[in-house]
């Protein structure tokens, strides 16, 4: 960490200055260093987060972590490894259960994911750990990264942006001290209240202040320790506890599964954020328990649920935004922190392939044109899974110990049970984000599988999301791709060794070539496919055009439009 320099004394140079050191910046961070590219990431807070925040981290990320080396280092953060992960409803948690939606243990989902097809024929199964120990993970392996500098503590006061780069200046919160950074670009990762989107002018769009029975308006986040809890709770643990009730909606997760829970409640009219207590607070959690079990309020603060916003754009010039700075979630399903670690892994190959020298400046367009509209539908599906719970209201008998009461509780239990298979049995948010119309994804001219939420249909229609196998000495299709690029070839293809070799030597860019069983050709319906280093299938074809693969890539990398003859099927 720089300290102690006088004003503006010192200037650093990076090929890119990341403002934001939450999953994004790290995420980016971790790209870049892997790719031997400088950045120097700036983040006022002391280090990462202390808060848990984001609970859950979906498939495709994980897959990521394990492209990086350390998804199983994540996977044993968090939960303990048989702790069960089920979404249960209680009216209160002391309560009577509603409903319970049964999910795996991480150990279990380490033994199940082989054994899975179909829309879960993946790498990686979801794992539930709190956004913290994700942070930490993600700082420990970007530390270790040569030409990489974290600097906590900093924030970003201003910035120049001139034909042949960014200067950035940074504060030292600590003395006051300052130092400039020399970048070739800048990537604002820094929150929803970003300053490097408002120094752009970009506004958010889309929608906010949505109002409902729960997650709509204004919400109370407490981070506790409870001891007591599993003892005194008459009920099977899960990992997502929600409380159903007239007086007191609330979700909370378990952080450690021993004592720790991130719990958070929507405020009722008439209660006054500005001044709530760390007693209020504990007691807003008591009357969500139903009774009164001790604990000890780590922190609190708090948020307002109901939007789903999206910047109205992702780069200007050599600036990007990248998380929370480009979208804005409520948070069911647990997408907003899951899309910004895909906003990294797009943004990140294609930097360094500018900053190298083997794409263009041009092939960063591309960004925008690919993660905006999957910013519009992820937010989209956020906002329908919390009008989905937040638009459910519990009868005003759900908690009497009557026939009526037993009722109600019957008819919400067989709703919040379709809600919790609606909201976190999700293949398709989770995999079938895709680049469709993109200017480095080559078309074969069919169509992709329809998009929903609930059900994935693998497919290697170029544009998304390179269909997943496990072979059959146990090994994970994805472990065989190259860190850059990847060439599959069903059987072996002649020509395509010679063409893999004239293409490395045309473009300087790595591409490894796989040779894969022929009886997995009908996965991707083409002899041939090429993989972008985000996973992604860039082209697909047959036999006959292995010599066009310098072509295809070419394109892929952002260095104009293909010959079409020669790509055509």
């Amino acid at each position: 960490m720089l300290v102690g320099r006088s004003d503006l004394e010192t200037r650093l140079t990076a090929a890119v200055l990341i403002v934001g050191g939450g999953p994004c910046g790290l995420m980016l961070a971790n790209e870049l260093g892997r790719r031997g590219v400088a950045a120097i990431l700036v983040d006022e807070k002391p280090g990462t987060a202390f808060n848990p925040q984001a609970n859950a981290t979906q498939a495709r990320s994980m897959e990521h972590y394990r492209r990086l080396g350390f998804a199983d280092e994540i996977r044993r953060e968090g939960l303990p490894a048989d702790y069960p992960t089920d979404v249960a409803y209680f009216t209160r948690y002391s309560g009577y259960e509603l409903a319970r939606f049964a999910l795996p243990s991480s150990s279990r989902a380490g033994e199940l994911i082989k054994g899975m097809s179909g829309s879960w024929s993946a790498a990686e199964l979801p794992h539930r750990v709190s956004q913290k120990y994700v942070e930490a993970v993600l700082r420990r392996h970007a530390e270790r990264l040569p030409g990489i500098r974290l600097n906590y503590g900093h924030r970003l006061i201003s910035y120049v942006e001139g034909d042949d780069g960014i200067v950035g200046d940074i504060e030292c919160l600590g003395d006051g001290s300052r130092f400039q950074v020399r970048a070739d670009f800048l990537v604002g990762a820094d929150g929803p209240r970003s300053m490097v989107r408002q120094s752009l002018g970009i506004v958010y769009g889309g929608e906010t202040g949505a109002q409902r029975d729960f997650m709509g308006g204004r919400m109370l986040a407490v981070y506790l320790r409870s001891p007591g809890f599993y003892a005194t709770v008459p009920h099977a643990k899960a990992w997502m506890y929600n409380c159903f009730n007239g007086d007191r909606r609330a979700f909370m997760a378990s952080v450690n599964g021993r004592d720790e829970f991130a719990f958070h409640t929507q405020l009722r009219p008439g209660e006054d954020e500005s001044a709530i207590t760390s007693n209020e607070a504990k007691a807003a959690f008591q009357r969500a328990c139903g009774a009164l079990i001790d604990c000890e309020v780590l922190s609190f603060l708090t948020w307002t649920a109901g939007h789903a916003l999206v910047a109205d754009g992702m780069q200007r010039g050599r600036v990007f935004l990248g998380g929370d700075a480009a979208h804005l979630f409520t948070p069911t399903g647990g997408l907003g922190y899951n899309t910004a670690i895909e906003d990294a892994v797009n943004l990140g190959w294609k930097l360094a392939s500018v900053v190298k020298g083997t794409s263009p400046a041009t092939l960063l367009e591309s960004y925008e044109i690919e993660r905006r509209p999957v910013a519009l539908r992820n937010t989209d599906y956020a906002r329908r899974f919390a009008d989905s719970l937040g638009l459910f209201a519990p009868a005003p008998e759900i908690e009497d110990a009557t026939g009526e009461g037993d009722e109600a509780r019957r008819t919400a239990g067989a709703y919040l049970e379709q809600h919790a298979r609606a909201e976190f049995n999700i293949p398709g948010v989770t995999f079938g984000g895709r680049y469709d119309g993109s200017p480095i994804i080559i078309s074969d001219g069919r169509d992709p599988p329809p998009d929903a939420a609930n059900v994935y249909v693998p497919s290697a229609c170029p544009g998304g999301r390179a269909p997943h196998a496990w072979l059959e000495d146990g090994v994970s299709l994805y472990d065989l791709f190259g860190f850059e690029w990847t060439l599959l070839q069903f059987g072996e293809v002649a020509s395509a060794h010679a063409a893999v070799a004239d293409a490395v030597r045309a473009l300087g860019v790595d591409v490894k070539l796989v040779t894969l069983p022929q009886s997995l050709r009908d996965l991707y319906e083409a002899d041939l496919a090429l993989i972008r280093p985000d996973q992604i299938v860039a082209w697909r074809g047959a036999a006959s055009q292995a010599g066009t693969i310098g072509h295809v890539l070419g394109r892929a990398l952002g260095r104009g439009a293909a010959n079409g003859a020669r790509l055509a099927s």
